[in-house]
């Protein structure tokens, strides 16, 4: 009889730490289908930016929202659920509003800058390295172009490296002070927006 017990709170034990990693998944997925808000907003209107969305920019996740959003995780090397988590919005260049600070928005444009120079300028002289930064700057800075980072490197054609998802790359420390020092100022372009 002890032994049924014994089996029978180690089930439940079991059950209710399954339910509580579910209802952590849940917790973890920002945005997903039902979701609104300003969050919202800005995922449907970086997506329609880039080409993945065509509804209205209306700050509901609706059915449109989810298709978009797996569209834009295909493309980019992320796992493909239609759902907003923390990874989708760190590629989208979006900082979590349940998170949202100064320092990690730095950390996010620096990441994204330097995974830019590692896909697209690896191998190349580090002055090299550090104009792509600077492009992607001087591109944000300019009305012609989006004007965030995360803007500018997911605009459509702008860099074969995410059209390849070569951009999902691990950049390594020379294409981090590459990043670092453009957004510091340097800018070997003088004010490029295109390289050739």
């Amino acid at each position: 009889m002890k032994r049924k017990w014994y089996v029978l709170i180690i089930t439940l034990g079991m059950i209710f730490i399954g339910l509580f990693f579910l209802n952590l998944r849940e917790t973890i997925a920002l945005s997903k289908y039902g979701s609104s808000g300003s969050e919202v907003t800005q995922i449907q209107k970086k997506l329609k930016n880039w080409g993945y969305y065509t509804g209205a920019v209306d700050g509901i996740y609706g059915s449109r929202t989810v298709e978009a959003v797996k569209k834009f995780q295909a493309k980019n090397g992320l796992t493909v659920d239609g759902i907003a988590g923390s990874k989708t919005l760190s590629a989208m260049g979006i900082t979590s509003s349940s998170n949202s600070n100064i320092s990690s928005s730095n950390s996010s444009n620096l990441n994204l800058l330097s995974r830019v120079v590692y896909s697209e300028a690896r191998g190349e002289p580090y002055k090299g390295q550090v104009a792509v930064a600077a492009v992607v700057l001087n591109r944000v800075a300019s009305s012609s172009f989006p004007n965030t980072i995360s803007g500018v490197v997911y605009q459509k054609g702008s860099f074969d490296a995410v059209s390849d998802g070569q951009i999902n790359m691990t950049p390594d420390s020379t294409a981090k002070k590459a990043a670092q020092d453009a957004l510091n100022g340097w800018d070997p372009t003088s004010r490029l927006h295109l390289l050739f």
